[in-house]
């Protein structure tokens, strides 16, 4: 059944959920199992989360290389040869020990196999954009991200359970990289859409994309979108710190595997799911606004429950859960902005410039906790949520005075 609905002109939802996987599984090795190994290690949460930080640094970038994604190659292409590098990425980064003196090697791992994997997420974005109804974008958010947050998990909780309890390091990177390759087998059920900014010289491909990404940019829509990806709003920057600050709530390696690892990306993939069903049924910028309240007053809940290890599943399993939905109702949000054309560059500048405030909002937590504790951490992350939530605000207000643009149209 799974296998006729993908054969259809519209690829079910659920094939781009296994299809981003990888993405998430890098990210979450390196800031579950990696950060958890360092930390034991003698590493300071800050430097952990200087190193997490640098991994998103490709991803904030992206959008600088897309269009080669939309103008050479297949998409099908990049895709096997982005998950190769994570894969190979994460192989490597599990392979070395987690010690002060392996850190200058490490984030040259993490920087060049994070920048590899922008590849297949620009892939799986543009294959999302073509073979994705209007009336499910909320829907094909939600499994998107449940495939990324999912894959954290996998990445995160399998990962550091298996550094735990195989004899050599390597072997949990080997595990993980090979799930990694196996997700690949969805790309059989999708359907390769032609464009035509893949015809012609590579000059005049490019100068479609560009045309493509000016008019979705002068949009309200997109103006509205490109505005969101800039400001601290759900962006579940504590989560990649829980494994670090696990010790303040007295959970063990196990708790924290289980309920930041495969739970926990259970969980938020659960959250993605809800999220982007209920993005097909309200508006989507208003769904978001909620989402990011939601995340704020859990950070904040956090802060001022009891330091204990139940408390410590209890929060970070809700705030996985928000994290979802946050990221469902982002993507929902963005693929009613940008409509089709050149849908890997605008996917990615859409999602190069939301990792923004992920990646600022990381080092703020870390220098935040170093300052102030585990419980100042979280209330600095609520408070940026909520200026954040003030300035959307504004920019609607002032966006609805703007004289109506005509939206995004289809080059390809």
């Amino acid at each position: 059944m799974l296998a006729r609905a993908m054969a259809s002109r519209h690829t079910h939802p659920s094939a781009f959920m296994f299809l981003i996987v990888p993405f998430g599984a890098l990210g979450g090795y390196l800031s579950v199992a990696v950060a958890y190994l360092l930390k034991r290690g003698g590493i300071s949460v800050e430097e952990i989360a200087t190193l997490v930080a640098l991994s998103l640094l490709p991803q904030t970038w992206k959008f600088l290389w897309a269009p080669i994604t939309d103008t050479t190659l297949t998409r099908k292409g990049w895709y096997l040869i982005g998950s190769v590098l994570s894969a190979v990425g994460v192989l490597f980064t599990g392979a070395l020990p987690a010690t002060k003196a392996s850190l200058p090697l490490l984030s040259t791992i993490v920087l060049t196999s994070s920048f590899g994997c922008t590849f297949l997420a620009m892939a799986v974005e543009s294959l999302m954009a073509y073979d994705t109804r209007a009336d499910e974008k909320g829907r094909a958010g939600g499994w998107f991200q449940a495939g990324n947050l999912g894959g954290g998990g996998i990445g995160g909780g399998l990962g550091l359970w298996l550094a735990q309890h195989l004899h050599a390091p390597w072997m949990a990177g080997a595990v993980v990289g090979v799930l990694c390759l196996l997700c690949a087998v969805p790309l059989v059920f999708v359907e390769e859409p032609a464009a035509a900014h893949r015809d012609g010289t590579l000059a005049q491909g490019l100068v479609l994309v560009v045309k493509d990404l000016w008019r979705t940019a002068r949009s309200r829509m997109g103006f509205l979108a490109l505005a969101l990806c800039f400001l601290p709003i759900g962006s579940g920057a504590a989560g990649g710190l829980w494994s670090a600050v696990a010790g303040d709530w007295r959970a063990s390696a196990n708790t924290v595997a289980l309920v930041t690892g495969v739970v926990g990306g259970l969980v938020a993939a659960a959250g993605c799911l809800a999220g982007g069903w209920v993005c097909d049924r309200m508006d989507r910028k208003t769904a978001y606004a909620i989402y990011g309240l939601l995340q704020a007053a859990c950070a904040v809940g956090m802060a001022l429950a009891p330091r204990t290890e139940t408390m410590y599943i209890v929060f970070t399993s809700a705030y996985a859960f928000i994290t979802g939905l946050t990221y469902a109702g982002f993507s929902a949000f963005v693929l009613e902005a940008m409509g089709l054309g050149a849908a890997a560059t605008k996917y990615s500048l859409f999602a190069s410039l939301s990792n923004m405030p992920i990646w600022y909002m990381t080092i703020i937590d870390g220098k935040a906790q170093s300052r102030w504790g585990s419980g100042g951490m979280l209330v600095t992350e609520a408070v940026f949520c909520l200026l954040g939530l003030v300035l959307f605000i504004g920019v609607m207000a002032a966006a609805a005075r703007r004289a109506p643009r005509p939206v995004s149209v289809p080059i390809g």
